[in-house]
Formats: C-alpha cells, sequence, structure tokens
C-alpha cells in the first residue's frame, strides 16, 4: 500500500475514532454559548429596569404624636415632698392631682413610595403614610424631604403625597390590563430600611379579591418577594413602567412566604387622579348586594353553568330600584362584557364616577332582558339609613359594614356579613346571645353584606313578624328568630 492510501486510511481512522464527536461537541458548545448569551441578554435587560426605575424609588419614614408617659401632679411630684404624700398633706393640706398626659413624637413606620413625576408626586401605599402627623421622605440620591398628603383612600390602599421640588427622576405608568400571567416581573423597595432592594419573579395570578386586604380588591399576584418595608413600593414589568404598587404579603410565619399582592396601576391611577383633583375619591353604585354563582345556585335558578352574579337584594330607592332590578336576577353582563365576578363587577361600578351609565343583560325567571341605570354616589360605610333606626332599636342592637381592618380584628372576610357595633343589653339581640363583635351573616337563609342589604332584606323575608338571622360569635354561628314588630 502506497503512503498515501497510508495516510487517508489514517485520516478515516482518526474521523471514526474521535474526530466526529470533536465536532459534535462544537456545536453543543456553541448552542450553550447562544444560550448562555440569552441568559446574559435577560439579565441585562433587569439591570436596565434597576438602572431606570431605582433613581424614582424613595424610602418614607412617618412619626405620629402620641399620647403616653403621664403623671398626676401633687405633693407626690413636689420637689419638696421628701416623706411621701401622707407626711406633705398632714401640714400642707390636700392638693389636686390632675393627670397631666404628656405628648412626644415617635417614629411609628416605614414604607416604600415612588415618583411619578418631575414636580415631585409620590405614589405609595395608604398603611404607609395613613393619619401620620409628619411624612419624611428619602430619595435615591441620599436628600431628605418634608412631605405632605395629596390625599389617601384606604378602600384601595392608594396614597399620593408630594415632595418640593423639580426635576426629580419619575417612573412612567404602564397598563395594567395587558398583563399576563406567567409575564416577568421586578418589585423595587426598601424591605426592612434596606434601600434599593430589587426582587424578580412572575405574575402567579390576577383578579384576586375576597382577601381581606382592602374593600376593594383586584390585587396582583407575584412570586416576586414583597417583604415588610416593601409596601407602596413599584411593581413594574419588564420595560420598566410601572404596573402595580406592592401592597401586601400572604404569609404564616410573617416572612416571604412567595405570595405578594400589588395594587394595578390602572386602578391607582384613576384614584390617584381623583385625589390630585380633589383629595378624596367618590365611587358610583347602584344599591344592590350580589355574589357569585356557583353551581348550586346555576341549578335553583335554570342556568345552563354558573356563570354571572346573582342579585341578593335591592336597597330601596337607590339606582338599581329605580332601574327595575330585583332580588333574583341573574347580571350576566355590563356594558357588553361578562361579569365575572362579584368583586370584579363592584370595582367596576365603583372606579366609575355617580351618573355614569350602565346597560346590565339579567336573566329573570329564565327570560334575558337588558336594564339601563346610572350610578348613584356612594356614601361613607358604617352609616345607617334613617329608615333604618326604628329596625334596630327593635332589635336592640346597631350594625356596621365591615371594613379590612375590622375584618382582620373579628377573623372574617370581606362580603362575609355585617359587624355588630353595639348591643342594647336589654334588647332582643342580647336575650339571643348576639354580642358586640358578633357578625350578621345572613337574613332567612339571603347572605347580606352590607348595612343597607340587612334593611332591605329584612323586609322581603320577614314572615308573621319574625325573621331568622344567621349569627356567628367567635368560633360560634347560630340561626336565632328576631321579631320586628
Amino acid at each position: 500500500m502506497t503512503n498515501r492510501k497510508l495516510r487517508c486510511v489514517a485520516v478515516m481512522a482518526g474521523v471514526v475514532c474521535g474526530l466526529l464527536p470533536a465536532a459534535g461537541a462544537s456545536a453543543a458548545a456553541a448552542a450553550d454559548s447562544k444560550e448562555i448569551e440569552l441568559l446574559k441578554k435577560t439579565s441585562r435587560a433587569f439591570s436596565g429596569v434597576a438602572m431606570k426605575a431605582v433613581p424614582a424609588v424613595v424610602f418614607i419614614t412617618v412619626e405620629k404624636n402620641v399620647e403616653a408617659g403621664g403623671m398626676y401632679r401633687g405633693p407626690h411630684n413636689d420637689p419638696f415632698n421628701f416623706f411621701g404624700d401622707e407626711f406633705f398633706e398632714r401640714f400642707f393640706g390636700r392638693r389636686d392631682r390632675s393627670w397631666a398626659p404628656r405628648q412626644f413624637r415617635q417614629v411609628v413606620g416605614q414604607g416604600s413610595g415612588f415618583l411619578i413625576s418631575r414636580d415631585g408626586y409620590i405614589l405609595t401605599n395608604n398603611h404607609v403614610v395613613g393619619d401620620a402627623d409628619k411624612i419624611r421622605v428619602k430619595t435615591h440620591d441620599g436628600r431628605e424631604f418634608n412631605a405632605k398628603r395629596v390625599g389617601s383612600d384606604s378602600r384601595s390602599e392608594v396614597a399620593v403625597i408630594k415632595i418640593e421640588g423639580n426635576d426629580f427622576p419619575y417612573v412612567e405608568l404602564g397598563d395594567s390590563a395587558a398583563l399576563e400571567v406567567g409575564e416577568w416581573v421586578i418589585a423595587v423597595g426598601t424591605p426592612f430600611g434596606l434601600a434599593e432592594t430589587l426582587t424578580v419573579g412572575v405574575v402567579s395570578a390576577k383578579g384576586r379579591s375576597n382577601i381581606g386586604i382592602t374593600e376593594y380588591e383586584d390585587f396582583i399576584q407575584t412570586d416576586a418577594a414583597i417583604n415588610p418595608g416593601n409596601s407602596g413600593g413599584p411593581l413594574l414589568n419588564i420595560e420598566g413602567k410601572a404596573i402595580g404598587i406592592n401592597t401586601a404579603i400572604f404569609s404564616q410565619s410573617g416572612g416571604y412566604m412567595g405570595i405578594g399582592f400589588a395594587i394595578p396601576i390602572n386602578m391607582a391611577a384613576s384614584i390617584k387622579d381623583q385625589l390630585l383633583k380633589s383629595g378624596k375619591v367618590v365611587r358610583g353604585h347602584i344599591g344592590i348586594t350580589i355574589r357569585d354563582v356557583d353551581k348550586d345556585i346555576a341549578a335553583q335558578f335554570g342556568l345552563d353553568a354558573p356563570n354571572g352574579i346573582l342579585v341578593d337584594s335591592v336597597a330601596p330607592g337607590s339606582a338599581g330600584e329605580k332601574a327595575g332590578l330585583t332580588h333574583g336576577d341573574v347580571i350576566l353582563e355590563l356594558n357588553g362584557e361578562k361579569a365575572i365576578s362579584s368583586a370584579a363587577f363592584r370595582n367596576m361600578v365603583a372606579s366609575n364616577p355617580p351618573g355614569t351609565r350602565f346597560k346590565l343583560s339579567v336573566v329573570r325567571e329564565g327570560k334575558k332582558k337588558d336594564i339601563l341605570l346610572a350610578t348613584q354616589e356612594l356614601s361613607d360605610a358604617g352609616s345607617v339609613p334613617g329608615k333604618a333606626q326604628d329596625l334596630f332599636g327593635k332589635f336592640g342592637m346597631e350594625l356596621q359594614n365591615l371594613t379590612p381592618d375590622l375584618a382582620r380584628r373579628f377573623g372574617c372576610r370581606m362580603g362575609e356579613g355585617v359587624i355588630v357595633s353595639a348591643v342594647d343589653e336589654d334588647g332582643q339581640a342580647a336575650g339571643v346571645g348576639i354580642a358586640p363583635g358578633s357578625l350578621v351573616m345572613s337574613v332567612g337563609r339571603r347572605r347580606v353584606s352590607t348595612v343597607e342589604g340587612f334593611v332591605e332584606t329584612v323586609k322581603t323575608t320577614t314572615r308573621n313578624g319574625r325573621v331568622m338571622l344567621r349569627i356567628r360569635t367567635g368560633d360560634r354561628a347560630q340561626y336565632v328568630i328576631m321579631s320586628v314588630e
């Protein structure tokens, strides 16, 4: 065999014995390199968002005047009273011992916020600034400012404050309605006072409600870590725009457990606009109590599927009554959009000012019909309609709409009932075991969630001058019969 042939055989053997795998390894390395480069691009995207947004995130501390450490003014405070009150009073007589509380300023909280304009407007949470007497803001560059409260809304947890100055860095507002489950999101804030902390996660769910955090809930759920102190900071999309305000975490330990909640920026922006305009939020309502339609309700009302919202009651003189709504109606659509949940429906109505016109598509006794109505102004929760005073007098108790604070205090959820705020010791309520803090869950067999709904449902379910209420006190629930005569 010639040398040339031997060289050819050697080359072929080399390919078979290892040269081809070497070429495959090179291809694999190239693929790995592409994937690493993609990861680097993703990392650089997060870094870009951080560089853009972090300068606009602020650290907020609040102070409040509190009353504590009081002392009696009398002989025992006298510098010459060496031997005690009795000895002093024997020789110098009794002296007034009026209580003299003293006030001092104490730091009571901290949180985050983010600038939304060059002239110093800041979005944050209501529970961060609350009713503080003094609000201090520290910006990214180390400057500190006294801030003024423009307005806050406890029902949604949105607040607006302002610092004086110009040309501040700010975060652009995005569109939370366009957000999809699974999208990357970035939470920025100052947890535990650690400034400029950034965490990354995804949107776990949208439209979370009935959590008991606020009265109007439509939360974005995320697994981006939100810890104490993150409250009020922005939840950003991959473009660096705010699509939410970090608000709360679900935790059984007090620390992060992978579930955080943020207020959708579209809701926050609507509330912000009202706060800037008038310092308060005015909501619309139509005077009905509602609940989601489940399979049992669907079967009872002859519906093909558990879709829509059941009207439990309609308040007298309300927009719903004037338009012809009645209890037992099932609302399928609002302005052509499907009524998916009672919480979403309530938020949609409330987010529009009084006088806004809606078209509801309802099912009544198996037939579909359209109802046109205009919203009325929603009054503050907890007020008792004048016509209801006599009814409460007969029952011997006063009722109040649930608030998030009351719900947490008494271990219930928003919309689960109305709370008993006072009881006449000699009245009916006390006689059947109802106490302040009891929850009225239903009248007859209809659930109630507002004082107005309670009043209306009592009127429509009373039989022979009596009505049945379902009451929960602590861990004990019971039915009681009350006379309305």
